[in-house]
């Protein structure tokens, strides 16, 4: 009886005006944390070399290593950043490259690599081939030995 009683009052108290926009105040944060920035069109993104969305890397080692984040990428194979993003649109990194030069921002920490292979190879466990991706991003099927790409679905913003 006395049980019933306490649930009784704890759900009035719940109902009270100030607990409603606690709770309604929270859950818009909790939305806002969750929302992500469209991908840019194909289209869009071939016109400016900016893409932007959500990656997946599997990478076939032992243990199979597994990477998601959300992305913003600019520039070009030769020059250009690579920003990573939690699902709360937190900075995980920043990776900026340039000739003989590359940059990973992490945490207010910058380090330096010759290469975006060496930087993408200590990241990854083995260099992703750049210039490769930039030519699928664009449509166009360009050899990296170890890699594949699917362009099937890329006017849709999708490429596996």
């Amino acid at each position: 009886m006395i049980r019933a009683a306490r649930n009784r009052l704890c759900l009035h108290a719940l109902c009270g005006k100030w607990a409603l926009l606690a709770v309604a105040l929270l859950t818009a944060l909790a939305l806002a944390g969750c929302a992500a920035p469209e991908p840019a069109a194909p289209q869009e993104a071939l016109r400016t070399g900016y893409w932007s969305g959500r990656l997946s890397l599997v990478i076939d080692s032992e243990p199979t290593q597994n990477f998601y984040a959300g992305f913003a990428l600019g520039g070009s194979a030769e020059r250009g950043q690579l920003s990573l993003y939690t699902p709360l649109g937190s900075t995980l990194a920043v990776l900026r490259w340039q000739p003989e030069q590359a940059l990973w921002l992490q945490n207010g920490q910058a380090r330096v690599y010759e290469s975006m292979d060496s930087l993408t190879a200590e990241l990854a466990g083995t260099a992703i081939p750049i210039a490769a991706l930039f030519a699928w991003l664009q449509g166009q099927m360009a050899d990296a030995p170890g890699w594949q790409a699917d362009l099937a679905q890329i006017n849709q913003g999708r490429l596996l």
